[in-house]
């Protein structure tokens, strides 16, 4: 990654523009074209760099649940694992920890009862069962941008 994947990575996270065109505007603040910015971004989505472009909502107020999960994973499952939680869609962050919990995601549901089928479907394709479900009782932040 250079400078400019670097600076379209930090626009896409905090100042996505809410425009007509806004990878024309994101590629004018980049001294780019939008063609070239559209291929950068497709090149890091290929890579895996960018997972999904989209916004955050509050979940609660919209009626749905949330979980953050954290996971004991044998090492040589990690690969599997990560690639079945990452295939719900409700999944909005999947990150590895040097913990013995050593894979941790938030996931959001329509239900408890479809976020508990997922929680259940995961133990199940994966054969891992130490998995923590914390649901949240009080927000304290919900920002979750790196300064690239």
């Amino acid at each position: 990654m250079d400078a400019i994947d670097k600076k379209i990575l930090n626009i896409l996270q905090t100042e996505f523009p809410l425009e007509e065109q806004p990878f024309l505007v994101i590629a004018s603040r980049c001294g780019i074209s939008e063609e070239e910015a559209l291929a950068r971004i497709q090149k890091m989505k290929d890579k895996g760099v960018i997972r999904r472009i989209g916004a955050v909502f509050d979940g609660v107020k919209l009626g749905r649940v949330s979980t953050l999960c954290a996971a004991r994973v044998p090492e040589e499952k990690i690969d599997a694992f990560v690639q079945i939680v990452n295939a719900n869609k409700g999944v909005t962050h999947n990150y590895r920890r040097r913990h013995e919990y050593n894979i941790w995601f938030t996931v959001s549901a329509a239900t408890a009862e479809e976020l508990a089928a997922f929680l259940r479907d995961v133990r199940e394709k994966t054969g891992v069962t130490d998995l923590l479900d914390m649901r949240a009782v009080k927000t304290f932040k919900i920002d979750a941008s790196f300064n690239v």
